[in-house]
């Protein structure tokens, strides 16, 4: 569960984030539990490819905000920007909901290595990456 700070602070995200390109996705932060940021989108017809399948620009455009969320938590009130990001495409994933969990996994200076793993609504793997992050000064 988390604390109503953890919530406070999902929902300023939320809020901050509206009318960005978050928002035109339909992100969704759903949860900041022990290191890990859940995010979810429920992918609609303007999220699939012409083979009906969800386009890997939106899945990576979700794993990329999912991981630098887990960078501003990590390190809030300090600006990062993705320096590298890596997908690995597993499996298509089709209309319906989505669940990315981020999470750091190194940190150095002003240096973030991330990664994440989205799910589909059968709980299996459509996708993962790792992503580094600069802390902008």
């Amino acid at each position: 569960m988390e604390s109503m700070e953890g919530k406070q602070y999902i929902e300023s995200l939320t809020k901050a984030a509206e009318h960005t390109f978050w928002g035109y996705l339909g992100c969704e932060l759903t949860a900041i539990q022990k290191g890990e940021v859940v995010v979810t989108l429920d992918t609609k017809p303007h999220h699939l490819n012409l083979m009906g399948i969800v386009h890997g620009g939106v899945l990576s455009s979700l794993m990329d905000n999912a991981m630098g969320i887990a960078v501003m938590v990590r390190r809030p009130g300090e600006a990062s920007v993705t320096s590298n990001l890596n997908v690995h495409f597993v499996k298509p994933a089709k209309k319906g909901p989505l669940t990315v969990t981020a999470k750091i996994v190194h940190e150095t200076g002003r240096s973030l290595t991330t990664e994440s793993r989205v799910v589909d609504r059968d709980h299996e793997l459509v996708a993962l990456s790792t992503g580094s992050f600069r802390i902008t000064k």
